[in-house]
């Protein structure tokens, strides 16, 4: 894959012709499994750190600039502005962003470079945001210089300083929140109804149902095409198929699997199936201490050998081709299909039941009674695998894990949780096995989170300080870092911290209503505020408002 590939190139639908007369209104219902709850910049942390929230962030605030697709994360080129008008380097370690002076708060108060002051200094607390705090770690300070320009200070030269400016954190107002008590956001009125700087403006939210959204008129980069956005939430997919169809909703991500979706949609005109790489990719995540205490050793998973057993074990090929058929593939290591490393890595290993008996043994489980599940030292080799009762995908395949185990020896027990009781299981490290997923930003930098010794996101404590020392010489490279990400990706699989099974496409529908719509990898909701209703095509949701 060349570099030009490390982000998905923007996919027109429908393109607009020059000088065509746009529909008036419009309303663009977009279709999602779970609903936000704290979509505020700095505070998307731990169990906020959702894909709901980051979605319907993107809507609500503006970053100083967006990376381009195609372009590549590191040096300064590859980024378009959205409240930085332009950005300078005054030296290797010093970057300078002048604030647009049209951008205006929801409240129509000038944005300013105390509100990114402000922010970073949140974002830069550990005590505030222990993720992003880590992300940034390489920001030695963030200042103001008058009204409009703040200047980044960095510790060392690296290629990405301006990704890490302008992609982590959005800024928020400090002019509302300032004299707030730093630890209070969460629980304040602002909380509730949010102020930012993007395309959309908060209307109302009724829990569990739906968030509504409508265009800011002082958009400063233009008004948004369409005058109302709503993510409507239902749990169940089968649900969000059936609302889909029925024509009450007009986008909806992640359509596949099941693959029976795609006929589906087929037979119902009015939507059209696109396909772009997805910054996806899920895991059967092996827990190396102990549930609930992670001060002792896990009893089973603190083993490699077992660890290494239980990815041989698994016949991840048909799972994937089962479940996606061709919208998937096996993972190697934990690199998404939109993440340029990714073509760095080489294909997953096959199943291997020998290897997996030998590595067993080796690490002393044998049937000593013989009840066909293994044993040591009187402890059966028994493990619980916890996943959301949301996701289809996860349940068919943990059911297919369950099997495959079971021929090797060991005991697989499923449990199905419903969202909130598993991610509060997950994010604190309660549990032998979490069939989890991550959502990758567009840079590999974003590794050092779930995969390093310190990573914020980090629950089942891995630990190798080799890979932090790899993925450190990574992003601080001035030069190809290609054969250091390569060494990663290695070394992670043969940790064995993961059975990592899939990375998919994202198969998104989108009514054929709407033009000018365009999908991006990292966030494919990041831009339809370009998106239009055709004129002719209105249906009577998209009245203007």
């Amino acid at each position: 894959m060349r570099l030009s590939r490390l982000f998905t190139a923007i996919l027109l639908l429908a393109p607009v012709a020059r000088g065509a007369a746009q529909a008036p209104g419009g309303t663009i219902v977009i279709v999602t499994g779970q609903q936000a709850t704290l979509p505020i910049p700095t505070l998307i942390e731990g169990p906020a750190a959702t894909t709901a929230n980051y979605e319907l962030a993107d809507q609500l605030f503006l970053h100083l600039a967006i990376t381009a697709p195609g372009r590549p994360t590191a040096g300064d080129a590859g980024f378009i502005p959205q409240l930085a008008e332009r950005w300078e380097r005054r030296d290797s370690v010093t970057l300078v962003f002048d604030i647009d002076p049209r951008a205006r708060w929801h409240d129509g108060v000038p944005v300013t470079a105390r509100d990114v002051v402000f922010t970073f200094r949140r974002a830069r607390d550990p005590k505030i945001a222990p993720s992003l705090s880590n992300l940034l770690r390489n920001v030695e300070s963030v200042t103001a210089e008058g009204e409009r320009r703040v200047v980044f200070r960095y510790r060392s030269p690296y290629s990405e300083q301006l990704f890490d400016a302008a992609f982590y954190v959005a800024p928020i107002p400090a002019h509302l929140l300032e004299s707030l008590p730093p630890d209070s956001m969460a629980r304040s009125a602002y909380a509730r109804h949010p102020v930012g700087s993007g395309p959309y403006r908060w209307v109302r939210s009724e829990p569990g149902q739906f968030i509504e959204l409508a265009a800011f008129d002082g958009f400063h980069l233009g008004r948004a095409g369409t005058s109302r956005m709503v993510f409507r939430t239902v749990t169940d997919a089968d649900a969000r198929m059936n609302l889909l169809l029925g024509g009450e909703g007009d986008a909806m991500a992640s359509v596949i699997p099941p693959l029976t979706n795609r006929d589906r949609i087929a037979a119902r005109g009015e939507m059209r199936l696109v396909t772009t790489p997805s910054n996806t990719v899920a895991y059967l995540l092996f827990n190396q201490r102990a549930p609930g205490d992670s001060t002792r050793p896990h009893p089973i998973l603190s083993d490699v050998r077992v660890r290494r057993a239980l990815v041989a074990g698994l016949d991840r090929q048909a799972m994937v081709r089962t479940v996606f058929g061709q919208y998937a593939r096996v993972a190697y290591g934990p690199a998404s299909t939109s993440l340029w490393i990714s073509a760095l890595a080489p294909k997953a290993a096959p199943r291997d039941l020998p290897r997996a008996r030998r590595l067993l043994a080796q690490a002393g489980w044998r049937d000593t009674d013989n009840d066909g599940v293994l044993d040591r030292d009187g402890r059966p080799l028994e493990l619980t695998v916890t996943l959301p009762t949301t996701s289809q995908p996860r349940r068919q395949m943990a059911a297919q894990a369950q099997e495959q185990l079971r021929q090797l020896g060991v005991r697989l027990e499923v449990q199905a949780l419903e969202g909130p009781v598993w991610g509060g299981r997950h994010s604190s490290g309660n549990f032998d096995i979490s069939f989890g997923s991550a959502t990758q930003i567009p840079s590999p930098s974003g590794l050092s989170q779930s995969w390093s010794c310190r990573g914020g996101t980090n629950v089942a404590r891995y630990c190798n300080p080799a890979v932090d020392s790899l993925i450190s010489a990574a992003v601080l490279s001035q030069s190809n870092p290609s054969p250091l990400w390569r060494e990663v990706l290695r070394r992670i699989e043969a940790d064995a911290p993961a059975a990592f099974l899939y990375a998919p496409v994202n198969v998104v529908a989108v009514h054929r209503r709407f033009e000018r719509v365009q999908l991006r990898a990292d966030s494919p909701w990041l831009l339809a505020h370009e998106w239009r209703v055709r004129r002719g095509a209105a249906l009577p949701r998209d009245a203007a408002r």
